[in-house]
């Protein structure tokens, strides 16, 4: 039957170190790449900003009908 014997069960091996510190690193790579992009883009992700509301700064020469010379 299923669940007697020596019990010895599934005893699978650690990861190496190696592997612990790539998974680590990988995963706090991750985590601050969404954070920095829900910094940037977290308002419109979640509905309260337009994405065509501006960048954030002045328009000062995009686009100015008055001519400077």
């Amino acid at each position: 039957m299923a669940g007697h014997g020596n019990g010895a069960g599934f005893n699978p091996h650690l990861p190496g170190l190696k592997y612990k510190l790539l998974s680590t690193t990988l995963g706090a790579t991750m985590w601050f790449f969404i954070f920095y992009r829900a910094r940037k883009d977290g308002m419109k992700l979640l509905g309260l900003k337009h994405p065509w509301e501006g960048h954030g700064h002045d328009e000062h020469g995009h686009g100015s009908h008055t001519a400077h010379h």
